[in-house]
Order: structure tokens, then C-alpha cells, then sequence
């Protein structure tokens, strides 16, 4: 009676804080901020020798203040031109250091209010760097292991735009940056006055490119002078131990300088004009070079021009994916397209891969039948995991390559959905060479893989070892039945040591090693590991939220009306009694799958420890709602036409969970809230259009008028030319008179998400509103396509909880019946 007292009171003060629509910043009942603001863990970051593992404290909520520093938005980078540093840039605010694998945690002296970036580790683990954003600069500070504390290179301002801003050499002593030109004057002044129109023409082929938020492209020559200004580097070579800093080359805007395994060459990617007034900067003209570390260019390996019309899932034409063979001193990688870099062209082979050693000639490594999507080298003998995909599949395979038998045929390892779970054979495990340069870990004929291990019971994660000669994997480990537990770094290979994650619904995730020990003699069962192994605890992070415990959660499974098996994870909120029928919030995202064996393929664990912070919907529990979370959202179909159903699957799909929850008894059919954030928010818009099954909607940074990204939206591979009618019945803003429940729109007013700009979320209201709809309009201040200021998160659960608790937890009768609600319009 007290906890229904006093939901009943924070009701009422929402209610009277939703209808007054105040222009400040709200915060959500006191139960909700208590969780919102417990501790969070460390970040677990190892070194490559494995011999220590600095905790880093994240910022989990910075100030609203952090995302109103001056910003411009120049190719599609945010720049905060006061520390010419990417705007609002994540950051960590301590830093402790551990040995491995169980001496006590140090803390590591810094000034206090540092902004620090993601620490960096040498190649031997003897050393890192971080950086440290001020007011006016980021600034460069280096630490080894065994000094008392880290130290600030002075006279040192990084420019960490387009690109790292420093990068280990094999020395392991000496670092490359990045740096802000030390004489470049002050920024360009904008014209008094325009110098003209803006004009733009084509008479070109017919060519459909993806489109962007016209706000993040240069919008005149003063843009590109800025762009020029801000993103131009010295490159240059600190020597850590002497804090001798050589400038090498001429200043440029540099995207990539990657050291050559073999210490004395770097690959260097620079932009030059003429630029994109429609694309980002990654499609402007680009000159690929080999530099020696000392700033001579030795060779130019291509000068590609602007990639303006690059087609809708295509590539540009000409070399790309420039990279060095991890494994050799000096050689080089890249991929050119066979195809004009355009899907939709009937060609034998899409790719082909060439390999160049430094000062040789090119020679074609390899041909994929489809588009090239990765290569991994093996430690040894010249090998290598080459996947191509098969976009009108939706298709992947991978292949085992010998780089020294070019003739050779390649052996397909795996060939599967891109959407396959329960067969997924888990991802190559990689270390990082002396070098510096990152390969697969081989011992002997062994590589290691690990996985999610997903299956109907949920996901079990594991660790094998593949043999590339056989061809066979072996199970080392996996997750038993009562926890989460999964891989995270060996420690010893040699010795069976690895490090994992682990958790349980009782206890929060920590860090353990694991030891592998016999073979076990008796014969185990498929999927189960062959080997014994030990457990020793590494940390031992506390319980942030105990009130969070009484929360019970179950994986439902049910089937939808064509035989597809669906599931949800039902949470009850805690103190909940049997039988109650609560007020339910549906939460969903939907998927698109080409093959129906793998739409309905279970993801996810009920072994998690529970845990809930920034504008999570889990929140909802601690009001009294029950919560069907990752309701299963399949929409089955070719690629090429998938969406014509979108409607009718998204429905089947909804009124299949509402009937299995309200048949177990816990949900009231009368009171079913459906929320969804970008691509679930369309779903949620649709879904009140199309059918009855929710009393209101809450829909997040979401897109409703596919009309104005005419070139495909989503997985939506056709124009609107081709799909006029899909595109018109799957956006909200043309269906609004069809939308008859309250809804809550909550979008940030910088959504970078090139198709859900802020504008989408400002048309539905404003449909809505003209006919006479209940409908909110929540616009964030200085927020992107998801939502970090404190204020911002703070302010989003209060308008939620506000919302549903309106308009569904106390929502009176509607004219229609549940059971005709349940069988939709």
C-alpha cells in the first residue's frame, strides 16, 4: 500500500508537470534517479603483454554544458573549433592501474578534471598515452609502467580530427602525431556578404547516391577555408624517453598514418580540394602515399578523384582499403572493384585483392565473387581469412587464403546467413604482433574463435580452437547455464590462462581468470566443452543498484500466426504478485531477414546481471509497469522486396506478443503502451496507424516521411520510383490520419543520422497536431541521434514516465473491447 501511495503521488506531480509543458529541464521521481546515477564499473582496458590492465571510469552523464561548446559542422564532422577537437567527444574521468593477474588496483595521480581521452598501449605493454581535452587544446600525456605517475608533453597540441591523433612506432619508444600547425593564424573570417548563389547541375548518368544531412556538408567556399583550417596537421615523431620532437612532412589533412610493421615507412591518406557540397569528407579527393618515418615520400600509390555518385550499397571505383600485410616488414594491401563499384552490375567477380611490396610491382593476390568484406592474416605461414558478402542474399562466407600460393584455390571455412546465430562459428581471436601490427593468434595449426554462443536456450558464449589444417574446431570453454560468462583475452595461450567477463542475475560482471585444465575422458555432450578449467576472481566490483534485484525476467517463446517462432524477455517489476494484470510497455526494434530458418534464431540471456541507465525503458519497472523487451520484430522477405509486408509483419508480430504475455497473465490487454528509438520509432508510428493493440506510443529519433530520402531508407534497396507505394504507406507523416492514440515524439535537435533528421519528428507533429491528435514534441537541445547530457536523460524518463503514465497505467476505457483491440483494424 505505501509503494502504491507514493506511485500514486509522483503520478500526480508528473501529470501536473506533462500538462503545464514547461521549457526547462524536468527530472524523473526520486526511486528512478537513484538508479540512474549508482556507480558504473571501470572500463577494463589490457595491455598487449598482458601484464596489466588499467581501469578507466567513464563519464556516464556529461553536463548539458559539454554539448554547448561552440561547434561547427563542416563535411560531416563536428568540430570544437575552441580545442579543434571533435565535438563532444566521450571521455574518462580516473584512471587506477592493476597487475595481472590478481595485485591490488592502484589509482593513478591526475589532475583533477581531466577530460581523458582512450588510453593507448605500446605494442610490449610497457607504456601508454592518453590524451587530455582542455578548454583550448588536447593535449598529449605519456606513462610507464613502474613511474609514479603519467607526465604532459609540453608544447604539444594534438589535432585528433579525421583520424588518431598519435600512433605507436615499432620502437615502442616513439610515437607519431598529429598536430595543430603551430604559425596557421587565426580561423577564416566569413564574407560580409555572399559572394553569389549557390548553384548546383547535373547532366550526368543516371547514378542514385544515399543522401545526407544537408547541414553537415560545406556549405560554401568560406566552409571549405574552415574545413582546410581545422582539420590540417604537422606530422610529426616524439621520442618518449628524450621528449625529442621531430615535425616531418608538409602540413596536410591527414585521415590515416599507419606505421609499416617495419618501423621505418608510414602509409599516409591525405585529403585535397576540389571538394563535395553534397557528401562527406571521406568521399573527397584523396592522394595515397608511402612516406620513410623521416618524411620523404617514396612512393604515390594512387591520387583518386571525388566520389560523388558512388551508388546506394556500392564502393568507389579505383584502389581502396589501402592497408600493410600485418605479417610482412613492408608490403602492401589493397581491393579494387570489378564491377564499377555498383551492385547492381552482373559481373563474375566483384573484387580483386592485389598485394605490393614497397618499391615492387602489384600483383593480384585474389578475385571474390562477391563484395570483399575483411581479410584477417594468420601469425604464420602466409595465411589468411578472406569473407566476401553477397548483399542480395544478405550472405557471408569466408575462406582460408595461402598469400604465398596466389593459384591456389581458396577452402571455404563458412558460408552462412548474415543473420545466422545458432551456426555462427564465433570471430577470430587476434593479438597484437611486436610490431605493433594486429594478427590472428596462431599456435601450430590452431586459431581461436570465440562466440555468443546463441541457441534456443539462450545465449551460452564459448571459446574453440579451429584447425586450419583439419579444419575442425574444438571446444575449450563455455558458459554454463547459471551465468554469462565470456571471453575476453587469453593471458597465456600456452598455459590454458584466458581472462573472461562473467555475470549472473545476482552478481554484477566482473572479471575473472579462467584456467584450462585435462581433457575430460567422458564423452561430452555437442556444443559442451572438452576441458576442465578453474576460475579466480581479478575484480570485484560492487552491486551498484541492490533495490534491482527483486526483478524478475524470463525469456518467452511463442509462435506467430505463419509459423515463425517469435520471442520477448518479460521483466516484472519488483514486489510483482502472480496473476496481477499490469500495465505493460512494449519495446521493439525491428530486423529484416531474407531467410525465414533464421528469423526466428533466440539472442540474448536471462543469466544477466540486471542493470538500467540513461533513457533505458527498463526504468518502467520501477513504476509498477511489466516490460516485454527485445520483442522479436522479423520482417521475412527477398531483399529486394521485404518492405511491400513491413505493415502486416509488424502487426503479426505485435498482436502475437500481446496475446502470448496477456495469456500468461500479466499484461492488461487494456493497457499495452509500444515504444521505439530511430528505426523502432517508425515502427511505433506504424504501428498505431495500422492497427489497435496500444493504448499510446512513445517514438524516439525516429524517420516518417521516406519521401524525402528518395534513394532508399533502412534496407530498402529501391528508389521511390521503383516503390512508390511502399514508401508512401510506411511513412507516418502521409498516414497521420490514420494515427488516433496519444503519441510522444522525443527527437535531438543535431541528430547527425543522415535519415532521421530532426525535421522528420517536427513534420509528424505538425500532422498530427492540424488533425486534432494528442501528440507531444520533446526537441533536445544540443542532442544527437542518441542522447548523453544528464539533463537531456534525465529530462527524456520524465516525459516517458509522464507520458504512459497518463495516457496507458491510467488510461481510461476505450470503445472498443480488448479482444476486439487484439484482433486490429
Amino acid at each position: 500500500m505505501k509503494t502504491t501511495s507514493i506511485h500514486l503521488i509522483s503520478t500526480i506531480i508528473l501529470w501536473s508537470s506533462l500538462t503545464a509543458g514547461a521549457q526547462t529541464y524536468e527530472k524523473p521521481p526520486k526511486e528512478i534517479l537513484e538508479v540512474l546515477h549508482a556507480p558504473s564499473s571501470p572500463n577494463f582496458l589490457i595491455n598487449p603483454s598482458r601484464t596489466a590492465v588499467l581501469l578507466a571510469t567513464p563519464v556516464r552523464y556529461p553536463p548539458i554544458s559539454d554539448l554547448a561548446e561552440p561547434m561547427l559542422r563542416l563535411a560531416g564532422v563536428r568540430i570544437n573549433p575552441r580545442a579543434n577537437a571533435p565535438h563532444g567527444s566521450f571521455y574518462f574521468t580516473s584512471l587506477a592501474l592493476k597487475p595481472l593477474p590478481d595485485a591490488k588496483e592502484s589509482p593513478i595521480s591526475l589532475p583533477s578534471g581531466l577530460r581523458i581521452g582512450s588510453p593507448q598501449w605500446n605494442a610490449v605493454g610497457t607504456r601508454f598515452a592518453f590524451t587530455s581535452t582542455t578548454e583550448s587544446s588536447v593535449d598529449l600525456w605519456v606513462a610507464e609502467l613502474g613511474q609514479s605517475q603519467p607526465k604532459r608533453v609540453p608544447d604539444v597540441r594534438l589535432n585528433p580530427l579525421l583520424g588518431a591523433a598519435m600512433r605507436w612506432l615499432t620502437d615502442q619508444e616513439t610515437l607519431v602525431l598529429k598536430l595543430v600547425p603551430r604559425d596557421r593564424g587565426p580561423a577564416p573570417k566569413a564574407p560580409p556578404v555572399p559572394p553569389g548563389p549557390k548553384i548546383q547541375q547535373n547532366s550526368g548518368p543516371v547514378t542514385a547516391s544515399s543522401t545526407y544531412e544537408v547541414r553537415d556538408v560545406l556549405q560554401s567556399p568560406h566552409d571549405a577555408d574552415l574545413f582546410d583550417y581545422y582539420t590540417s596537421s604537422q606530422l610529426a615523431l616524439l621520442h618518449v624517453p628524450s621528449g625529442k620532437i621531430t615535425q616531418i612532412g608538409p602540413v596536410g589533412i591527414y585521415t590515416r598514418v599507419d606505421p609499416a610493421p617495419d618501423g621505418k615507412h608510414l602509409l599516409i591518406e591525405r585529403l585535397h580540394r576540389p571538394y563535395s557540397y553534397l557528401r562527406a569528407y571521406f568521399r573527397f579527393p584523396k592522394a595515397v602515399e608511402v612516406w620513410t618515418r623521416d618524411g620523404e615520400r617514396v612512393e604515390t600509390l594512387a591520387d583518386l578523384p571525388l566520389a560523388e555518385q558512388v551508388p546506394i550499397d556500392g564502393v568507389p571505383t579505383g584502389p581502396r582499403q589501402y592497408s600493410w600485410q600485418a605479417t610482412e616488414p613492408k608490403t602492401l594491401f589493397w581491393v579494387e572493384a570489378l564491377d564499377g563499384g555498383n551492385p547492381k552490375t552482373k559481373v563474375p567477380h566483384r573484387d580483386r585483392l592485389l598485394l605490393k611490396p614497397l618499391g615492387g610491382a602489384a600483383v593480384e593476390m585474389s578475385k571474390t565473387e562477391h563484395r570483399f568484406s575483411g581479410i584477417e592474416w594468420l601469425e604464420k605461414e602466409e595465411l589468411a581469412l578472406l569473407s566476401d558478402y553477397d548483399r542480395d542474399r544478405r550472405w557471408s562466407r569466408t575462406f582460408l587464403v595461402n598469400m604465398s600460393e596466389p593459384a591456389a584455390s581458396p577452402k571455404l571455412l563458412w558460408d552462412m546467413s548474415i543473420d545466422e546465430l545458432y551456426r555462427h562459428p564465433g570471430y577470430p581471436i587476434s593479438r597484437v604482433l611486436p610490431t605493433g601490427a594486429s594478427a590472428v593468434l596462431q599456435q601450430d595449426d590452431w586459431i581461436y574463435l570465440d562466440g555468443s554462443g546463441s541457441s534456443p536456450e539462450g545465449d551460452r558464449p564459448f571459446l574453440d580452437r579451429f584447425n586450419v589444417r583439419t579444419l575442425k574446431a574444438e571446444r575449450l570453454f563455455r558458459s554454463d547455464r547459471t551465468s554469462f560468462e565470456s571471453f575476453v583475452a587469453w593471458l597465456a595461450p600456452a598455459s590454458g590462462t584466458f581472462i573472461t567477463r562473467r555475470e549472473t542475475p545476482s552478481e554484477p560482471p566482473n572479471f575473472f581468470l579462467r584456467t584450462l585444465g585435462q581433457a575430460l575422458t567422458d564423452q561430452t555432450p555437442p556444443g559442451e566443452p572438452t576441458f576442465a578449467s578453474t576460475l579466480q576472481p581479478i575484480t570485484q566490483f560492487p552491486d551498484p543498484a541492490p533495490q534491482l534485484r527483486d526483478i524478475k525476467k524470463e525469456r518467452v517463446a511463442y509462435v506467430r500466426e505463419d509459423g515463425i517462432p517469435l520471442s520477448f524477455t518479460l521483466y516484472l517489476p519488483p514486489g510483482y504478485k502472480p496473476g496481477t494484470r499490469l500495465p505493460t510497455v512494449f519495446w521493439a526494434y525491428p530486423y529484416d531477414y531474407a531467410e525465414k530458418e533464421v528469423a526466428g534464431q533466440f539472442w540474448g540471456s536471462t543469466q544477466r546481471f540486471t542493470t538500467m541507465g540513461g533513457t533505458s525503458h527498463l526504468f518502467f519497472l520501477l513504476r509498477g509497469y511489466a516490460i516485454l523487451d527485445d520483442v522479436a520484430m522479423p520482417v521475412v522477405g527477398p531483399p529486394e522486396s521485404a518492405y511491400n509486408t513491413f505493415i502486416e509483419q509488424i502487426v503479426a508480430n505485435a498482436k502475437a506478443a500481446i496475446n502470448k504475455a496477456v495469456e500468461l497473465g500479466v499484461t492488461d490487454p487494456e493497457r499495452v503502451g509500444v515504444g521505439g528509438h530511430s528505426h523502432g520509432a517508425l515502427m511505433t508510428a506504424n504501428l498505431l496507424a495500422h492497427c489497435d493493440l496500444f493504448r499510446a506510443g512513445i517514438a524516439r529519433s525516429g524517420a516518417y516521411n521516406h519521401t524525402v530520402r528518395p534513394f532508399g531508407f533502412q534496407n530498402e534497396i529501391r528508389t521511390l520510383w521503383q516503390a512508390r507505394d511502399v514508401y508512401i504507406r510506411l511513412s507516418p507523416v502521409l498516414n497521420a490520419d490514420k494515427i488516433n492514440e496519444p503519441l510522444l515524439l522525443i527527437h535531438g535537435e543535431l541528430d547527425v543520422n543522415p535519415g532521421t533528421v530532426p525535421q522528420q519528428s517536427e513534420k509528424l507533429y505538425e500532422a498530427l497536431r492540424g488533425l486534432g491528435a494528442t501528440v507531444r514534441l520533446v526537441m533536445l537541445p544540443y542532442e544527437s541521434h542518441g542522447y548523453r547530457a544528464r539533463e537531456s536523460t534525465e529530462h527524456i524518463l520524465f516525459e516517458m514516465l509522464s507520458w504512459f503514465d497518463k495516457y496507458v497505467k491510467n488510461a481510461g476505457p476505450r470503445t472498443r473491447d480488448a479482444a476486439s483491440a487484439l484482433s486490429g483494424r
